[in-house]
């Protein structure tokens, strides 16, 4: 049955009705904007204990404590004051007076759009509730872009989004696909981007926080997500911001030893540059939703078994709906000045002056390669063998580039953007992961050697990819059958 979406009002409505929701509100920037919806509604004293705003930095240090750089719109600001909140909650209120109450704590840190329009809103909500007195409390976390080019509207835009959240604790957390869908209720993409959502607590525990990831991207809230290698979701701003970006795109279907010698090359190449810091390098393992749905719908259990390789190789994922590089670098730009760069194969550099990629583009291909190249940016190359026996190798001196576009070949070549990885390991050159996941779902021998150490034992014991024993048992029976047969036949034409 399709949802009903009610409107601000209404649903700040419901929740003050229930006599069994209690909380405090905690806002930072951006005016009381949340607590307003309720206060308006009416029959807001049977919800709401506190609502305040510690908007002066020595009265929020006073309370919440100083932040680290002076930030204040930040990640851990969010946890301290939700937490603080919570905590007061539970020491003030008696809960033999309340029985039956669940509390919750709302807190947002939030910085509209500048006066002179040079920095874009942005913020942190959270909330810590729970679902019955007697449980102990969840948590959901978000940070959202703001859009519009008012600071009023910003201001508009975040009491809407915040009444969401708290209404989709109540009415949508066991089922955070619906909770997620129900955060742009009576909002729009041009108004807000989520691009982090984290959700934790008992009422969550089957919840992976990747899944919500690939939600976001999937459903159009945002254009890119990342996690870390152990599956937390990240504010992409605050691991990026002024970093050293280095990325290689893929499917990892699965991650192979052609992969990790691409990066390793890369890894080794980008470092030895004048304008680079290892100590503040960000290495990125980007699948672009287009990969994910290389054969139809996305298979989110194909998604796991990807980043869950990823994550034990201790790598950072990105999920892009970038199919475009320079898109891709559009968007690093937004964090960075930094020098950036990009590891390719022989078939996505070949792809990369496709023309076809850039017919809605006025300028066309010219116009996405200043993207690319007005930014400090180095394209990696990592060779291939020809189709003739294996024999031919192909790197940026005979890649196959159409003669109209070699002048500007040439010219990246010339300065430097374009960079052979000469230091390959040629034992691994022609693995590919199309045949490799082709030979673990057929259940044939050998493609263990094809994939880093302990990958191939991952991928048997917990049975990634479509593994499955039973395939490798038929796979050698069969095999053993026709050689049966061969043995059989042989004897016959010799008999």
């Amino acid at each position: 049955m399709e949802r009903v979406i009610l409107s601000s009002k209404q649903k700040a409505l419901r929740i003050n009705l229930d006599p069994s929701i209690y909380g405090t509100f905690a806002e930072i920037g951006a005016g009381q904007e949340v607590v307003r919806h309720f206060f308006r509604s009416g029959g807001a004293s049977g919800t709401i204990a506190k609502a305040m705003s510690a908007y002066d930095k020595d009265f929020s240090d006073a309370i919440y404590g100083p932040e680290e750089k002076n930030r204040y719109v930040c990640e851990p600001r969010l946890y301290k004051m939700v937490n603080h909140e919570y905590k007061l909650i539970e020491d003030r209120l008696d809960r033999s007076k309340h029985p039956s109450k669940k509390f919750f704590a709302y807190a947002n840190t939030v910085a509209t759009i500048d006066f002179h329009k040079r920095y874009q809103g942005h913020g942190w909500m959270g909330v810590k509730f729970q679902t019955s007195a007697e449980k102990e409390p969840n948590e959901i976390i978000l940070h959202v872009q703001l859009h519009e080019n008012e600071a009023s509207l910003q201001q508009e835009t975040t009491g809407v989004l915040g009444v969401n959240m708290i209404y989709g604790c109540y009415f949508y957390y066991q089922n955070p696909r619906e909770y997620l869908q129900s955060l742009y209720d009576n909002l729009s993409r041009d108004q807000i981007e989520i691009d982090m959502i984290s959700m934790s607590g008992p009422d969550f525990e089957k919840v992976d926080n990747r899944l919500l990831s690939l939600a976001l991207v999937k459903n159009g809230m945002t254009d890119a997500v990342i996690f870390s290698p152990d599956g937390k979701n990240l504010q992409p701003a605050d691991l990026l911001y002024k970093k050293n970006i280095l990325a290689i795109r893929g499917s990892f279907r699965p991650v192979t030893k052609v992969n990790i010698d691409m990066i390793i090359n890369g890894y080794n190449k980008f470092v030895t540059e004048k304008r680079v810091d290892s100590e503040k390098l960000q290495v990125l393992f980007e699948i672009t939703l287009n990969n994910l749905r290389a054969e139809g719908d996305i298979d989110e259990q194909d998604f796991l078994d990807r980043a869950d390789i990823l994550c034990s190789l201790g790598q950072t994922v990105l999920i892009s709906n970038y199919q475009e590089y320079y898109k891709l670098i559009q968007y690093f730009s937004t964090f960075t000045k930094n020098r950036m760069g990009l590891i390719m194969g022989i078939n996505n550099m070949v792809e990369l002056f496709n023309e076809k990629y850039y017919r809605d583009l006025n300028g066309g291909i010219l116009e996405a390669f200043g993207i690319l190249f007005t930014r400090d940016l180095k394209v990696y190359l990592y060779p291939s063998h020809g189709d003739e026996a294996k024999k031919d190798l192909i790197n940026s001196r005979n890649l196959p580039v159409h003669p109209r576009l070699r002048p500007l070949y040439d010219y990246l070549i010339d300065n430097g953007r374009i960079v052979d990885l000469d230091d390959f390991d040629p034992e691994v050159l022609d693995i590919h992961s199309r045949e490799v996941l082709r030979m673990i779902k057929k259940g044939e021998s050998g493609w263990e050697k094809m994939v880093p150490n302990y990958v191939d034992v991952m991928i048997k014991k917990d049975r990634l990819f479509g593994y499955h024993p039973d395939n490798a048992a038929q796979e050698a029976e069969r095999k053993k059958e026709e050689k049966e047969k061969e043995e059989v036949s042989d004897k016959a034409e010799k008999g």
